[in-house]
């Protein structure tokens, strides 16, 4: 990851230390962070880290959310080996196989206790993915279909825009001598977008629940949909252990990639606030 990326997930991580700090299990702040490492040596080599951040706000008038996703994973990997452009033979190399993060955000304004105007706004790299990055921002109304002591069901949905920058790839051309491989930069897209978010907790038990996020951001030139489901199982009033899978598809791709994307994490969580 580069330097500047560092410096700003740092920042972003900073800035949200001091809410960690004060918010008391009576407020109207709550959240949760996450983590979950790999790391193997020896026959095989490789490396992933994964880290989550919540935040959520929420009183008589506001509703508001905060996160901040990150995943990184380097391991053994053959690569080509070329001589004047022809494939002789693989290698082993330790490389970067994985390298997202997603930081993001939205506020909310009540017109009562269900129903909401809501702004929200996201950034997305991935260094692997059909897309490098994606900027979206959207305006919406949001409604909370079903609220009790052991499941919340809320959506939201509204117009929004999108820029994102399709990923760079190789094209090669084999009817010369050497082969010839051309990269290909594409230009940045943006595109006018539909925005919806559903998000439904539940407690199965005690000790353990359910939380599912779906995002969809459809526009005439890609439809992007997000799905996670997680479930966690408290071991104390603060900790929980969490298995989840995340998928994530893109319609439109570039040569060399794939439309989905999953990943499936064991994670460590630390909850604070008034819901965990």
């Amino acid at each position: 990851m580069k330097p500047s990326r560092v410096a700003a997930l740092a920042a972003i991580s900073a800035l949200c230390l001091p809410v960690l700090a004060l918010a008391a299990p009576d407020s109207n702040w709550s959240g949760s962070g996450e983590f979950g490492l790999a790391n193997a040596t020896g026959n095989t080599k490789s490396l992933n880290a994964d880290a989550k951040l919540k935040l959520g706000y929420e009183d008589d008038t506001w509703k508001d959310a905060f996160f901040l996703d990150a995943n990184r994973a380097k391991s053994n990997v053959k690569v080509p080996v070329y001589v004047n452009g022809v494939e002789t033979g693989t290698t082993d190399s330790y490389e970067t196989t994985a390298n997202h993060y997603d930081v993001g955000g939205s506020v909310g304004y009540k017109f009562n206790p269900r129903a909401y105007v809501v702004g929200a706004a996201r950034y997305d790299h991935d260094d692997f993915a059909p897309n490098r990055w994606q900027e979206v921002v959207s305006v919406g109304f949001g409604y909370i279909l079903l609220k009790d002591a052991r499941q919340e069901l809320s959506f939201e949905a509204g117009p929004g825009y999108k820029r994102y920058q399709p990923q760079t790839y190789t094209v090669v051309d084999s009817t010369v001598t050497p082969p010839l491989v051309t990269t290909v930069i594409p230009p940045k897209q943006n595109e006018a977008i539909g925005r919806g978010l559903v998000n439904y907790k539940l407690a199965l038990t005690d000790s353990a629940s359910l939380q599912e996020t779906f995002l969809a951001e459809v526009g005439n030139q890609n439809k992007y949909y997000q799905n996670d489901i997680g479930v966690a199982v408290a071991m104390t009033k603060t900790l929980a252990l969490k298995v989840a899978y995340e998928n994530r598809y893109n319609s439109n791709i570039v040569p060399g990639t794939k439309h989905l994307d999953s990943l499936f994490t064991t994670n460590l969580v630390y909850s604070f606030g008034g819901s965990k």
